[in-house]
């Protein structure tokens, strides 16, 4: 389980591990994969009026048929 914290500008601030999956390699894998996906989308006009960060808490899951799945 990570948490993932974006700026209203679509920078990525912070990934956390919550919740290990119990093996360093498919949790460092999964911080990757957001890393290599910032910069993410600016906020819209209307959000970031009264948005700075938004924080996003999710399940990632690695399955035997080489996806990657969150919930």
């Amino acid at each position: 389980m990570l948490t993932v914290v974006i700026k209203s500008d679509g920078s990525l601030d912070h990934v956390e591990v919550n919740r290990s999956s119990g093996l360093k390699v498919l949790d460092d894998s999964a911080r990757r994969i957001v890393e290599m996906g910032a910069p993410y989308a600016t906020f819209p006009d209307d959000v970031r009026r009264d948005t700075d960060v938004i924080e996003i808490t999710r399940t990632w899951k690695f399955t035997t048929s080489d996806r990657l799945q969150a919930d």
